[in-house]
């Protein structure tokens, strides 16, 4: 079985930024294990697959792995899906419906970027765990908890670009994600975040979109803001820019093409 695979740079308007997603269109779906040995053979942080929707509201199926997990939502691999599916798939198409474990997810061209309809959830403050207090060396101001992740809020930008975390304490805090914000400085950024994963096979993600869901409606709060635009500090960065609703979320970047190839599983008929 041979299977196309692109690989996008998303978030980012320029190559070898943003964060990189591989993305395969097949005609239905492999079984499990096959689609979580592709992504662990991409080794990339997300690995999408995409499926033509038979019937229903929906244009495509989509589904997300990580090395290690399915995932029940991710930003950037769905804003990748969309690029390949503007550009090579249905280019007749000005918004793309997606069912996934999240519910419909809709992707619509908007200029040079591509806007995301994502759930939110307002996170609500916590008591963190005993161990979160081991694995940074600068004390958080504030933690709060979203579904699946915590956000831990810090006094300012530069402690965000020094973040060194005991990642093994971080898994013995808890088993979601960790979305580590501050506020920005340069006049221009909203707000700076930097996120780990290290419970689903990602030390540090490079641009998580999920990550949004849960930080916009927060500094929405505390801003006073419903527009707003974020960066992502990692060591390859990228950009997002974030409309707040009343219960959904718009995340608009970019999205380039750095590789396109074929996967060949000759076990497979």
């Amino acid at each position: 079985m041979e299977i196309a695979l692109f690989q996008i740079d998303a978030f980012t308007g320029h190559a070898f930024g943003g964060n990189p997603a591989a993305v395969c269109p097949l005609p239905y779906f492999l079984q499990d294990d096959i689609m979580q040995a592709i992504a662990r053979e991409n080794n990339l942080s997300e690995t999408a697959y995409v499926v033509p929707t038979a019937q229903g509201e929906a244009d495509f199926d989509l589904r997300w792995f990580t090395p290690t997990v399915e995932v029940d939502l991710c930003g950037h691999a769905t804003l990748a899906a969309a690029k390949v599916i503007f550009s090579h798939i249905r280019p007749d198409l000005e918004v793309i419906r997606f069912s996934t474990r999240s519910g419909l997810l809709t992707v619509t061209r908007d200029g040079d970027m591509l806007a995301m309809d994502f759930p939110m959830v307002t996170p609500q403050e916590v008591t963190p765990p005993e161990s979160l207090t081991h694995a940074f060396d600068h004390p958080p101001d504030t933690v709060l908890a979203g579904l699946r992740d915590l956000l831990i809020v810090f006094p300012e930008q530069r402690v965000i670009e020094t973040l060194a975390p005991d990642m093994a304490a971080l898994c013995k805090a808890a088993p979601w994600g960790f979305i580590c914000t501050a506020p920005g400085s340069d006049g221009e950024t909203d707000f700076v975040t930097r996120c780990f994963y290290p419970n689903h096979g990602i030390h540090e993600d490079p641009v998580t979109g999920s990550a949004y869901c849960v930080a916009a409606p927060y500094w929405a709060a505390r801003l006073g803001k419903r527009a707003m635009k974020a960066r992502q500090l990692s060591a390859r960065g990228g950009d997002l820019w974030l409309e707040v609703g009343s219960e959904r979320l718009i995340i608009k970047g970019q999205a380039l093409e750095v590789m396109r190839g074929s996967l060949m599983l000759p076990h497979i008929a």
